[in-house]
């Protein structure tokens, strides 16, 4: 199983990866480590890739899993097998795991400097146009007191989206005018690439956080690692997870 781990300034209690498709027992086309309940992938691969991924990191407490539904609900993390219809954890109770799980969508981690609490967000343009970050921002104190790191999501080069959505995000900030650049020879159609990570630094900033990193994978371009929804379809799903020692 390879992992990408968070690089950030959080305390040395926070633990913060992100799966990539590398290892587990799924088959085409959800080749590897899919650990996505929801994707028609057979349940009993889903099951081995789940349990694989709770061994290897040592959780002795059973990890909150979500059922995303691209909206801005966030919920406490509980240890009591259910799955809440949300789209951020948080907790602050060492050894609780917060999870959301993505395939091109950006999950966005949060931790305060005390390393006292912590979050994890799944954020597609939907979520962080309707204020997914900000609703998981409220679950701590201070936002100046908070660090968040970008985990793996579609590239700038190769998330196309319509005029609307980058009017959506203007509108509501005018600079994120920056995140968006024409596709060439798409102009007339009003299509445009963005970028996701650029979207929600300017999200957090303006919500009041600073300190924040990561950014810097494409899911789309590299299909050895990552699975992704827009180059594939049907794919499985990476999870990205958050907890305190």
């Amino acid at each position: 199983m390879t992992r990408i781990f968070a690089d950030w300034a959080a305390p040395a209690n926070v633990h913060a990866l992100t799966t990539t498709r590398k290892g587990g027992v799924s088959v085409a086309p959800y080749a590897g480590l899919n650990l996505g309940d929801h994707v028609a992938d057979d349940p009993a691969a889903v099951a081995t890739n789940r349990q694989q991924l709770i061994d290897e990191l040592g959780l002795q407490t059973p990890p909150q899993w979500l059922q995303q539904v691209h909206g801005v609900q966030v919920v406490q993390a509980q240890s009591d097998g259910q799955v809440p219809e949300a789209d951020a954890c948080w907790s602050d109770q060492a050894g609780q795991a917060c999870i959301v799980m993505t395939a091109d969508c950006l999950p966005v981690f949060f931790t305060d400097r005390q390393g006292s609490k912590v979050a994890v967000a799944h954020a597609g343009w939907r979520g962080l146009a309707d204020g997914i970050l900000e609703q998981t921002l409220n679950c701590f104190d201070d936002p100046a007191d908070v660090l968040c790191w970008l985990g793996p999501a579609i590239g700038p080069d190769a998330f196309e989206v319509g005029g609307e959505v980058r009017t959506q995000f203007c509108d509501q900030l005018p600079a994120s005018e920056q995140a968006f650049k024409p596709v060439v020879g798409k102009e007339a159609e009003d299509k445009w690439l963005a970028d996701i990570y650029q979207l929600a630094r300017l999200s957090l900033n303006a919500a009041g956080v600073t300190a924040i990193s990561g950014g810097d994978h494409c899911t789309f371009s590299d299909a050895d690692n990552f699975y992704s929804y827009r180059r594939d379809g049907v794919t499985g799903r990476m999870a990205s997870i958050i907890w305190l020692d």
